[in-house]
């Protein structure tokens, strides 16, 4: 049951002294009354006469007693010192009253917050105190049945702290090891945010570099045409429109996800190797002769690696048509073989030292970063470089498991 901060538990908690005072306090007071109204014993229970209560015996009894305050501090120190004023009290005959119970409480404070060994020092302590005073008091204790009942009474304080003791461990590496799963919960978390991150930035790379690029071409060709040719001018424009359009839902889809009120249906599919025909023909409507083959028998294709095979494309030509120049040609092969996906993007312009190798101020661009990280990702093998004979050439194989 747990208690609120403001309580008088919780404040008892948070204040230990101040309630361990209070104990030694009550247990000092009664063990005082008590043997002031014990007196000279009482034959009757087996208990021989006893010394009149006087101003030592009492100083014994709050010797006795105190240390109780003190107990979470140093609680074997003060078992050890407790037990010396009360086999004074049996030797010189006072009735030591509750002050016994000060022992038993000092016994259960080191069982339950010491360890095992020293509250087995400590429960031999208390017995070897009990046994001395037995021996010295000259017939003042009980019989054995009193003091089999005051071994027991020991030997089940020690067992109650020591339970006390193994439970908050217990509780604490709980406590522990939620901390450390919230900790590793919360490491995945970002991580995957920063991989949704960076996988986001990669198909918005590809998305609006290449939609772009083309959209710039056709910019470029409807500005030198315009006074010449209008409807070739007009056609660019359309063909800018239509590429707008594409360019806003892909990215729209891309970033949908990203909107924790956004419904699954408004999200399209990917696009995938299905898609290369339109795409070869983006290009050649752009200005880029492209070509498309496709070779082997076509099978299903894992949507990640058809995804990234085809960002592979879309990339190595949007490159192409930016740097290659403008009278290249490009070709797309595109092999099925049993156990793996072979594509290959080549042309014969001037792109063998063009930027898709290197983006600005000679670092290396996004472009080759993503298609290298989407490669990997599946184990695939990547080879991007200048081609023999002139040009440039992006070849990459996609193992396909079973």
């Amino acid at each position: 049951m747990r208690t609120s901060p403001g309580s008088p538990r919780a404040w008892l908690r948070s204040h230990p002294l101040f309630g361990d005072s209070v104990l030694a306090a009550v247990l000092t007071g009664l063990s005082a009354v008590g043997a002031v109204l014990t007196g000279t014993g009482d034959p009757s229970l087996g208990y021989g006469p006893l010394r009149p209560p006087d101003p030592f015996g009492i100083a014994l009894i709050v010797l006795a007693c105190a240390p109780v305050a003190l107990r979470r501090r140093w609680p074997f120190v003060l078992l050890c010192l407790t037990e010396l004023p009360q086999i004074a009290l049996s030797a010189l005959g006072y009735d030591g009253g509750l002050s016994g119970v000060a022992s038993l409480v000092l016994l259960y404070t080191v069982a339950a917050y010491r360890g095992l060994a020293l509250s087995l020092v400590a429960i031999a302590v208390s017995s070897l105190g009990y046994g001395v005073a037995v021996m010295l008091s000259e017939g003042l204790g009980g019989g054995w049945s009193q003091h089999a009942f005051v071994a027991v009474l020991a030997l089940a304080v020690w067992v109650v702290g020591r339970s006390v003791r193994l439970r908050r461990a217990y509780l604490a590496e709980l406590v522990d090891r939620a901390e450390r799963l919230e900790r590793a919960r919360e490491a995945d978390t970002r991580a995957a945010r920063a991989e949704e991150r960076s996988r986001i930035a990669r198909e918005l790379h590809d998305v609006v570099a290449h939609h772009v690029s083309v959209m710039t071409v056709q910019a470029a060709a409807a500005r030198k045409v315009l006074e010449s040719r209008p409807e070739a001018a007009k056609d660019a424009l359309v063909a800018i429109e239509q590429m707008g359009r594409t360019a806003m839902r892909e990215m729209r889809g891309i970033v949908g996800v990203l909107r924790a009120d956004g419904e699954a249906g408004e999200l399209g599919p990917q696009p995938g190797m299905e898609d290369l025909p339109g795409l070869v023909e983006q290009m050649r409507e752009a200005g880029l002769r492209a070509q498309l083959w496709v070779e082997g028998e076509r099978r299903v294709l894992p949507p990640g690696i058809d995804l990234a095979a085809y960002r592979l494309v879309q990339e190595a030509l949007t490159n192409s048509l930016r740097h290659a120049g403008p009278a290249a040609r490009a070709w797309v092969t595109v092999r099925h073989e049993p156990a793996e996906l072979l594509v290959e993007v080549e042309d014969d312009g001037r792109g063998g030292t063009g930027a898709f190798a290197r983006g600005p101020d000679d670092r290396p661009g996004h472009g080759l970063v993503g298609i290298r990280e989407r490669v990997a990702l599946y184990g695939g093998v990547l080879r991007i470089g200048p081609r023999q004979g002139g040009g440039f050439e992006v070849r990459a194989r996609f193992p396909l498991e079973d």
